[in-house]
């Protein structure tokens, strides 16, 4: 049960910074290659010039700081996670970051938490049984990704593609992005996005396994469809995403993005202060 906790707290960290899009192949799947083009039709030529500038100015930056926690509504009351720390997607997503989940029988104590390409690494306290006293516990992604019913490379392939920009991609490609306004975030002046994104318009571009995750995630709770608001700062630059699933089990996202190009350490703790999680 501990295990399985651990990898959904992993994967809810990965897919906040990437939303739904964190599963998107980059348009390498059949039926990615022309979305763009279709949406700029579908949103109106100035929401979509805007957004692929968008798109196309996140992706660059190659890191970023993040805030960020979504709260899921459960027959067993509310789940929270937040995640708060930097991002580098430079080679694949890798990320330090602080990550707390509350509520479902969490404890709700901030873990920090290293993702590099194969593993993530989490401070679980030198009192952890079976760490033998070292503070670090290494997680690999196969070991993860098999505990929540998805193949060895899942967390792999998410983390090879999640980044800020997918979310404004995701926008884009489902031909309902609309320029709601200018607003204030964080003191910054940006322009605010919405549209629908709908399970149909994501399934040329998942792998069967992800696609499937994805799918069972959003039938477990009734919903057949996400609600996605993209803020964009005058240097192109998201700085804000919110989604919004409905349903029995509603989830409510909230990211904020800060300190485009900043540096983020990610390297992996000493060896001489990291244990191997079981079956990993």
């Amino acid at each position: 049960m501990r295990s399985t906790r651990i990898a959904a707290a992993v994967a809810g960290a990965v897919i906040l910074v990437g939303g739904l899009s964190a599963c998107n192949d980059g348009g390498k799947s059949s039926g990615g290659g022309s979305s763009s083009g279709g949406s700029s039709d579908a949103a109106g030529g100035s929401a979509a010039d805007a957004l692929k500038a968008a798109q196309s100015a996140t992706e660059g930056k190659k890191s970023a700081k993040i805030d960020g926690t979504t709260t899921t509504t459960t027959p067993n009351g509310q789940v929270k996670q937040a995640s708060k720390g930097g991002l580098d997607w430079s080679q694949g997503m890798r990320m330090n970051v602080e990550n707390t989940m509350s509520g479902g029988g969490s404890p709700g104590k901030p873990i920090k938490a290293i993702y590099t390409q194969d593993a993530v690494y989490m401070n679980m306290g030198a009192s952890m049984p079976g760490a033998g006293g070292k503070p670090w516990m290494k997680y690999t992604y196969a070991t993860l990704s098999k505990q929540l019913g998805g193949s060895g490379t899942l967390f792999k392939d998410v983390l090879q593609n999640a980044n800020p920009s997918q979310p404004i991609e995701l926008l884009l490609a489902s031909g309902t992005a609309k320029a709601v306004g200018k607003e204030d975030v964080n003191g910054v002046q940006a322009t605010h996005y919405s549209g629908t994104v709908t399970m149909d318009q994501l399934s040329g571009k998942l792998s069967k396994d992800l696609r499937d995750m994805l799918r069972k995630q959003l039938e477990k709770g009734g919903a057949k469809s996400e609600q996605l608001d993209v803020w964009i700062d005058s240097n192109n630059l998201l700085v804000k995403k919110v989604e919004k699933i409905g349903g029995k089990q509603p989830s409510d996202s909230t990211a904020l993005f800060t300190d485009y190009g900043t540096k983020v350490d990610v390297a992996p703790p000493p060896a001489s202060q990291t244990a191997t999680a079981p079956g990993a």
